[in-house]
């Protein structure tokens, strides 16, 4: 159950006209009170003699009866209260007391016998209702309101409990403004997925990901398409900034601009900044990884290496370090959407968009120390967009593989410090990035299995030997997997070039925990192909068919086989 305090306006009468009108898209159904402040106001929806005029003169009363100069310039308070979706719909009833206790919670009608301020609740679809109250009280006193917000989500989370219906994670402040329904009902009407403040927090967002000082971030900015203003001091010194998308208009033909904070609390150009604390971030796209033809096959691989540290940083750091790589998490997810193929672009867009919720806290993030992984998101940025075949979409799934359990670590560390909301977005974005792995490590992992089927029984047998001593307790499980022959061949590959299988396969497997694992199998292909530096797509590799040290077949003997 989600309440929405809309911010005071000036004329009860005009909301009363949108609450009982048809709605802007006819979506207005039935329009009728459920509660209000004496139980005995007009309903102008289902009682013919009654009237708006009527309705919004008995709301406003205890203001008109104030002096004019004393009487509040904004005095109508305003709220939805709405359910979840596939919550059950609620009566009439069971809406008039959420409304009373809405009303007492907020210090707008508190009861007891204290004064309170003059309120109708309204109906008009099966899953909220509207709540308009006027703000002065009877004895002519202003309510006491302060944080009516929270105290509405206080009252909503033990509402739901009572009703059954589903239990909304308690928020702490920080996450982003939500868009209001006049945003949201544009957004409709121009056709756009999302809102035009939903927008520019992502294209934000992208910009700051692995940027390395302000010249770089605006460049960005304007570089995405975004209106863009600047606002300095009298010194000249920049004190923040606004952005705008080029056809999101006002009534006036002007364009519609957000000040960064307004995106999000991190967004605002202070909190950026913060980001670049730890030093200059370099380019390192000249760099390639083995086996890979360009840049972003290897700022993939880098980004795999990077997640691998920052998880045991997040499991087992300081907070404020773990606050840190997280926050420096979503700068990397943003870096890969933004630079992906087309079969996992969407999946990691949603991952990233779901993760921005679980950046913030309340925990203060010491920055610096998180440099690899802005370096990675930096390096994904500059190493240009990845083809889904070969090199770039093996190494993606492989980067997306360390990025599960990084994001499936932030989840934990949030949960355990009771982050609610937090949690629960970085557990969605986990979800998205389950999605795009599939799609990213199809193809390969598909060829590493014909390849695995492909190697000689001593040799496969060898390989399930060196799992059995790495992991006893999970060696069956391995082995039983649809994905083990893909293992059993990049443990070929390793051994062939010359790495002992055994402590590579503990290494890999002993350092983060594989509960949360689709398939183990895969997990230790991708940690193993990192740590031996061997190609991540391996269509062009030989197949190892004997193992290390084992004599080859004289000829003459090869001759006799063919003979029988």
């Amino acid at each position: 159950m989600i309440p929405s305090i809309n911010p005071p306006g000036d004329r009860t009468i005009g909301l009363l006209a949108y609450l009982y009108g048809p709605g802007k898209r006819e979506e207005h159904v039935d329009p009728h009170l459920v509660a209000s402040f004496d139980g005995m106001a007009p309903d102008p929806g289902r009682d013919p003699s009654a009237t708006l005029k009527a309705l919004q003169q008995l709301l406003d009363q205890p203001v008109q009866a104030l002096p004019e100069h004393a009487r509040p310039a904004k005095h109508v308070w305003h709220t939805s209260v709405r359910t979840a979706p596939g919550d059950r719909m609620l009566s009439d009833e069971e809406w008039a007391e959420v409304a009373r206790r809405i009303v007492a919670a907020t210090g707008i009608d508190p009861g007891e016998g204290q004064p309170g301020c003059r309120w109708a609740a309204v109906r008009h679809a099966d899953d909220h209702i509207h709540i308009v109250a006027t703000l002065v009280c009877e004895d002519g006193s202003r309510p006491d309101d302060f944080r009516s917000g929270k105290r509405a989500q206080a009252e909503a989370r033990l509402l739901e409990k009572e009703l059954g219906l589903h239990r909304v994670a308690p928020g702490d402040g920080t996450a982003a403004q939500r868009p209001t329904s006049a945003e949201r009902h544009k957004a409709e009407r121009q056709g756009r997925e999302r809102t035009a403040r939903e927008e520019l927090r992502e294209a934000v967002r992208r910009a700051a990901a692995g940027a390395q000082g302000e010249e770089e971030f605006f460049s960005r900015l304007s570089a995405a398409g975004l209106l863009v203003k600047k606002r300095a001091a009298p010194s000249g010194d920049l004190l923040g900034y606004k952005v705008a998308l080029p056809e999101d208009r006002n009534k006036d033909g002007e364009p519609v601009f957000y000040p960064g904070a307004r995106l999000a609390p991190d967004l605002s150009l202070p909190r950026i900044r913060e980001r670049w604390a730890g030093g200059d971030l370099q380019d390192r796209t000249g760099l390639k990884a083995p086996g890979a033809a360009g840049a972003p096959a290897a700022a993939r691989r880098r980004t795999a290496a990077a997640a691998w540290q920052a998880v045991l940083v997040v499991e087992h750091g300081e907070d404020g370090l773990a606050a840190a790589y997280i926050a420096a998490a979503g700068e990397v997810l943003d870096a890969l959407a933004k630079t992906s193929a087309a079969h996992t672009r969407q999946e990691l867009r949603e991952a990233a968009w779901a993760f921005e919720r679980a950046s913030r806290s309340h925990v203060r993030a010491v920055r610096g120390h998180d440099r690899a992984l802005r370096q990675a998101a930096r390096d994904l940025v500059h190493g240009g967009s990845a083809l889904g075949r070969g090199e770039d979409g093996a190494t993606t799934a492989m980067a997306i593989d360390m990025l599960f359990f990084l994001i499936t670590a932030a989840a934990h560390w949030h949960a355990r410090k009771g982050h609610a909301q937090q949690a629960e977005a970085a557990h969605r974005a986990a979800e998205h990035l389950r999605t795009a792995y599939r799609a990213a490590a199809e193809y390969p992992i598909a060829v590493l299995h014909q390849r695995g089927r492909r190697l000689a029984r001593p040799l496969l047998r060898r390989q399930a030997e060196a799992v059995h001593a790495a992991i006893p307790e999970l060696a069956e499980q391995v082995l039983a997997e649809p994905g083990w022959p893909a293992l059993a061949a990049t443990l070929a590959e390793a051994e062939a070039a010359g790495h002992a299988p055994v402590p590579l396969l503990s290494e890999a497997a002993g350092h983060r925990e594989l509960g949360t694992a689709e398939s183990i199998s895969d997990v230790l292909v991708w940690r193993l192909r990192r740590a031996a530096d061997l190609p991540a797509d391996a269509a062009s590799a030989p197949v190892p068919q004997r193992m290390p040290g084992a004599a080859s077949t004289p000829p003459r003997d090869r001759d006799r086989r063919r003979r029988r």
